[in-house]
């Protein structure tokens, strides 16, 4: 796993800097405002999808990505 080919979309966010998705690998990236980077695995398009899209993209990760896949923190 690999950020280098992972395109990472600037959000609106107080607490995440950016989001990115492996599509081939289902993982989620995490970029916090605090500057580490977590991997969320398994996690399929229509999730990551709902996160981008999300009025607070906080919230949704919150509720709907932690603690519902195995993740950990690579940066």
């Amino acid at each position: 796993m690999s950020i280098e080919n992972v395109e990472m979309i600037d959000v609106s966010s107080s607490n995440v800097q950016s989001i990115g998705y492996d599509d081939n690998e289902q993982i989620l990236y995490v970029r916090f405002l605090s500057g580490s980077l977590y991997i969320y695995k398994g996690v399929n398009l229509y999730e990551f999808e709902g996160l981008r899209d999300a009025p607070s993209v906080g919230s949704y990760l919150h509720r709907n990505i932690k603690n519902m896949y195995p993740y950990e923190r690579i940066e």
